[in-house]
C-alpha cells in the first residue's frame, strides 16, 4: 500500500450495538475490493476483524481492529470497535485517533442500547458521523418508522440522503436524494437505474429538507436559497459536507453488508463527508509536564514529528505491537524517538501497517495515517512519541473505571509470579482492566467492566501464558473498634531456672475517634519509662488481630495507668508480651464491634429507571444522598452502601437499565455492620480459623 498524503486519508471508527453487523460491513468492503476472495463470516470464525483465538470462539469482537482500504485514490482507515459493552475501553481509544464515525444500526432492531452509547461517544466528541442503516434485507422493515424513531431521539440533525427501494428479500438498493439517482446492486456491483415511478412522490420531502441545511451553511447560498434558485451538484455536497463536519448534519443511509448493498455508497460518502486530517489544519498538545502550556503542531509531513499510541497488541510470535496516528511530521524506520510521558527514548524498528492480523512493511508513515511498530520497550497507550528537539505531550486516553472487583488465584502451585507478569502484559492490551494486590486480604484483585471480561482475561492466560486460574470473590477488609471503656491488668511472669521474666501493667481501653493513641499516665516510677517503648509496640501489634473475627482494630485509645517491675526480671519483651495479655483481656470487656467499609456510588441512569435504583439501593443497606441532571439529560444519582452489598451491582445495574446506566465508586469510610450480619461473619471467620 502505498503512501498517502494529508489529503487523501479518512480515519473512521465503526460504532454500534453488538450484532448489528459493523464486522460483517467490513467484511463486504474487503470482499468488494477483491482484498479476499470470499466474505468471511463471524460464525465461520473466518472474518479479517475478528482473528483472535478467544473472538473466533465467542463469535464478536473484542477488540478493535485496524482495516486500512484503499478506495478512489483515497485511504480508509477503519477502525472497527467491539460492540460488546464490557470491552468500550477499545471503543475509547479508538475514537480517540479517529477523524469520523459510522454509527451501524440493524434494520430489524431498530436503535438499541449500544447506539444511544455510540451517539453519546460522538456527540461528546462533536465527531461528524454518518448513520449506516444495515440488514434493511429483513422481513418487516419501516423505514418510515425508522427515520422518525431517530429524529425523535437525536433531533433534526438526522437527514435521510436515501430512498429505499425493494422490501425484505427484495431489498435491492436505493435511491440517492442528493444526486437524484437509483443505485442498485448484485452483489458486487453498483449500477445507476431510473427512479421508480412509485418513490418520486415521496422525493421531493427528503430533498427540500436535505436543500434547506444545504442553504444553512453558507450565507451566500441562502441568500440564493430565498432567491428560489437552484443549487449546483456541487454546491449541495460542499454545503452538506460543511453541516456534516460542524455536526448539524448526520446523513443516513441505508444497505445490506451481507448481500454487498449500500458499501460502495457507504465509502463513497465517507470520502465525501467525512474529514481529512488536513481539514484540521493544527493539533494541539501541550509542554511536556506543564499542561496549561499549549503546544501547536501543523498536520504536516515536514512538521516536527510527533504520534499518539492508541492500542496495544500482545502477538505470540511478534511481541508487542503498538498502533498509533502520526500526528505531526513523518515516522522513518530507525528513527530515535522520545517517549514524552515516560521521559525515555526509543528506537523505531519496523514500520508496518496492519489489516486484522496482517502486517505489510512500510517504510514510513506520515501525518495523519495509522501505522504500527513492534517492540518498543516503554511505550503503552496513551503515551506521545515526539521529535526529541521539539517535544509536545498529548491528552491521553480516558478509559471508563471498572465496575466490578474479583480475586484470582492460581490453580497451580508456584503460578503466582507468572499470573503477575502475565497480567501486566494483558493490561497494556487492555488498560480499561486494572490489577491490584490487597495488602490486608493478600487477594490479586481484577477490576474490570463485567463478568465477560473477566472470562476472557481467565481465557487468555490460559491460551497466551499458560496460567490456570480461578476467580473467586474478593475479601472485605472489614474492621474491629470498641464503643465502650475497660481497664485491665496484664501481667506476665515466667520462671524457669536463672534470670526469669516479668512485666506488669494496668491498661485503660476507650473509643477514639481518629486512629490509635497510646498514652501514660504512670505516676512513682512503677513502670520505669524505658517500658513504655515496649508496651505501645506490644499493643500496636495486638491491633492486627481483633478479639471478634481477626480483623485490625481502629480508633482506639490505650492509656498506661499503673504496673509494677522487677529489678532483674523485668525487660522490653517482658513488657511487650504484658501489654498483648491486657489487649486479649480488655477488648472483649470494652464492647468490641465490627466495622465495614461503606463506598461512596454516582450512578447514571436514564429517568425511568430512577425507581428501580433507588429500591434496589434500599436492598443493599444504602441510602440516598442526593441527585442531580447529568449533561447527557440522564440523573446521577449520588448514594452510599456498604462495599459486601455491591459485588453484583455492576451486572445488576447493567440489566435494570438494559446497560444505560452507569457507575463510579470509591471509599468513603467505615460503619458499625448490623448486629445480625455481623454474627453471620464471626462465624465465617471463626470456622476459617479452625
Amino acid at each position: 500500500m502505498k503512501t498517502y498524503p494529508k489529503d487523501k486519508i479518512r480515519n473512521v471508527v465503526l460504532l454500534g450495538h453488538g450484532n448489528s453487523g459493523k464486522t460483517t460491513l467490513m467484511e463486504s468492503i474487503l470482499f468488494n475490493l477483491g482484498e479476499t476472495g470470499r466474505m468471511g463470516k463471524v460464525e465461520e470464525g473466518n472474518t479479517v476483524s475478528d482473528f483472535t483465538k478467544e473472538e473466533i470462539n465467542r463469535k464478536f469482537s473484542l477488540s478493535t481492529s485496524l482495516i486500512p482500504v484503499e478506495w478512489r485514490d483515497h485511504k480508509i482507515n477503519f477502525l472497527d470497535t467491539p460492540g460488546y459493552f464490557d470491552f468500550v475501553g477499545d471503543a475509547f481509544s479508538a475514537l480517540r485517533v479517529a477523524g469520523g464515525a459510522v454509527i451501524v444500526i440493524d434494520a430489524g432492531s431498530g436503535i438499541e442500547v449500544g447506539t444511544e452509547k455510540a451517539w453519546g461517544y460522538t456527540q461528546k466528541r462533536n465527531l461528524p458521523r454518518i448513520i449506516f442503516i444495515n440488514k434493511m434485507d429483513k422481513e418487516n422493515i419501516n423505514y418510515v418508522n425508522l427515520i422518525r424513531n431517530l429524529k425523535d431521539k437525536f433531533g433534526k440533525k438526522i437527514a435521510p440522503f436515501v430512498l429505499p427501494m425493494g422490501d425484505g428479500e427484495d431489498f435491492e438498493g436505493f435511491v440517492n436524494v442528493v444526486d437524484m439517482v437509483g443505485r442498485k446492486y448484485n452483489g458486487t456491483v453498483c449500477e445507476d437505474v431510473a427512479i421508480p415511478d412509485e418513490l418520486t412522490a415521496k422525493i421531493d420531502p427528503l430533498r427540500d429538507m436535505l436543500i434547506e441545511s444545504v442553504a444553512e451553511s453558507d450565507e451566500e447560498l441562502m441568500e440564493k436559497y430565498f432567491e428560489g434558485e437552484e443549487f449546483t451538484k456541487e454546491e449541495i455536497q460542499q454545503g452538506l459536507r460543511a453541516g456534516v463536519l460542524e455536526g448539524d448534519v448526520v446523513p443516513v443511509i441505508v444497505g445490506a453488508a451481507g448481500k454487498s448493498i449500500g458499501v460502495h455508497t457507504l465509502m463513497n460518502m465517507i470520502i465525501d463527508y467525512l474529514p481529512m486530517p488536513a481539514d484540521t489544519g493544527t493539533v494541539e498538545g501541550f509542554k511536556p509536564g506543564e499542561e496549561e502550556t499549549k503546544v501547536v503542531r501543523d498536520v504536516d509531513k515536514d512538521a516536527p514529528f510527533s504520534a499518539l499510541v492508541f492500542k496495544t497488541m500482545i502477538d505470540p510470535f511478534v511481541g508487542k505491537i503498538s498502533l498509533f496516528r502520526v500526528m505531526s511530521g513523518t515516522m522513518k524506520s530507525g528513527m530515535e524517538v522520545l517517549n514524552v510521558n515516560k521521559d525515555q527514548t526509543e528506537k523505531i524498528g519496523n514500520l508496518f501497517i496492519v489489516r486484522g492480523k496482517k502486517q505489510m512493511e512500510v517504510s514510513e508513515i506520515t501525518a495523519g495515517d495509522i501505522g504500527a511498530v513492534t517492540k518498543l520497550s516503554v511505550t503503552q497507550s496513551g503515551d506521545t512519541l515526539s521529535d526529541k528537539a521539539n517535544p509536545i505531550q498529548y491528552p491521553g486516553i480516558k478509559f471508563p473505571k471498572p465496575g466490578l472487583f474479583k480475586a484470582i488465584e492460581p490453580k497451580a502451585k508456584g503460578d503466582e509470579e507468572k499470573i503477575g507478569s502475565s497480567l501486566t502484559r494483558l493490561n497494556e492490551e487492555d488498560p480499561s482492566f486494572s490489577v491490584t494486590r490487597n495488602s490486608e486480604t493478600g487477594q490479586l484483585l481484577l477490576g474490570a467492566q463485567g463478568t465477560m471480561q473477566l472470562a476472557v482475561i481467565a481465557n487468555k492466560l490460559k491460551d497466551m501464558f499458560d496460567v490456570e486460574v480461578e476467580v473467586i470473590p474478593q475479601k472485605i477488609a472489614y474492621r474491629e473498634t470498641i464503643k465502650g471503656e475497660a481497664t485491665v491488668q496484664g501481667r506476665h511472669k515466667k520462671q524457669s531456672g536463672g534470670a526469669g521474666q516479668f512485666g506488669d501493667v494496668h491498661i485503660k481501653f476507650e473509643p477514639n475517634a481518629d486512629g490509635f493513641v497510646f498514652e501514660e499516665k504512670v505516676f512513682g516510677g512503677s513502670v520505669p519509662k524505658a517500658y513504655f517503648p515496649a508496651v505501645q509496640k506490644g499493643l500496636e501489634e495486638s491491633l492486627l488481630h481483633g478479639p471478634l473475627a481477626g480483623y485490625p482494630v481502629v480508633n482506639m485509645k490505650a492509656t498506661l495507668l499503673d504496673g509494677s517491675y522487677h529489678s532483674v526480671d523485668s525487660s522490653e519483651m517482658a513488657f511487650k508480651i504484658a501489654a498483648s495479655l491486657a489487649f486479649k483481656l480488655g477488648m472483649p470487656k470494652a464492647n468490641p464491634i465490627l466495622l465495614e467499609p461503606i463506598m461512596h456510588l454516582e450512578i447514571t441512569v436514564p429517568d425511568e429507571n430512577m425507581g428501580d435504583i433507588m429500591g434496589d439501593m434500599n436492598k443493599r443497606r444504602g441510602r440516598i444522598l442526593g441527585m442531580e441532571p447529568d449533561e447527557d439529560g440522564y440523573q446521577k444519582v449520588l448514594a452510599e452502601a456498604p462495599e459486601a452489598e455491591l459485588f453484583s451491582y455492576s451486572s445488576d445495574l447493567r440489566s435494570m437499565t438494559q446497560a444505560r446506566g452507569y457507575f463510579s465508586v470509591r471509599f468513603e469510610r467505615y460503619e458499625e455492620v448490623p448486629g445480625q450480619i455481623a454474627s453471620k461473619i464471626i462465624a465465617e471467620a471463626q470456622e476459617e480459623d479452625k
